[in-house]
C-alpha cells in the first residue's frame, strides 16, 4: 500500500511546517527570497549586504547555525501566510509593528531573539493574522 501525504484545510499550516524543516537550506533561502525580497531575507539572516544571500541560494556558503534557524522559522510564517496573502502583504506583515509581538516588527523579533524562543509567537503572531484576520 502506497501512502500519501494529503494537506488539507482542517491542519492550517502543515505544509509550511513540512517545508521549513524538509527543505535544503538554498531551495530555502530561494523560495524565502522569492516571497519576501532579497533585502529582508539579509536582514532576517544577519548580514549586512546581500551578496551572502545568493551565495547561500546557489549552496556555496551557509549562514550560521542560529542564523539558519532564523532564516527557516521566517520561511515557515511567510509560508504560512502565502496560502492566503500575496508577498507584497508577507513582506509588510514582517517588517510592521505587530501587537503580539509587542509592537515589535516580525522581522526584527526574528533577528533579535533566540529562534527556539522566538518560533512559538512568531507563528503564534502569522497564524491568528493568517487565519483569523
Amino acid at each position: 500500500m502506497n501512502a500519501r501525504v494529503v494537506t488539507s484545510n482542517q491542519r492550517p499550516g502543515l505544509q509550511a511546517a513540512r517545508e521549513s524543516v524538509e527543505l535544503p537550506l538554498p531551495e530555502l533561502v530561494a523560495r524565502l527570497r522569492d516571497l519576501v525580497g532579497v533585502r529582508l531575507v539579509a536582514y532576517v539572516g544577519n548580514v549586512k549586504n546581500t551578496r551572502p544571500v545568493g551565495e547561500w541560494a546557489t549552496g556555496q556558503r551557509s549562514p550560521g547555525s542560529q542564523d539558519e534557524a532564523r532564516l527557516r522559522l521566517a520561511f515557515q510564517a511567510a509560508r504560512l501566510m502565502r496560502e492566503r496573502y500575496d508577498t507584497a502583504t508577507i513582506q509588510s506583515w514582517l517588517m510592521g509593528s505587530n501587537p503580539a509581538l509587542g509592537y515589535e516588527a516580525p522581522a526584527r523579533y526574528i533577528r533579535e531573539t533566540d529562534p527556539v524562543e522566538a518560533a512559538r509567537e512568531v507563528m503564534a503572531a502569522a497564524s491568528s493574522f493568517t487565519y483569523v484576520g
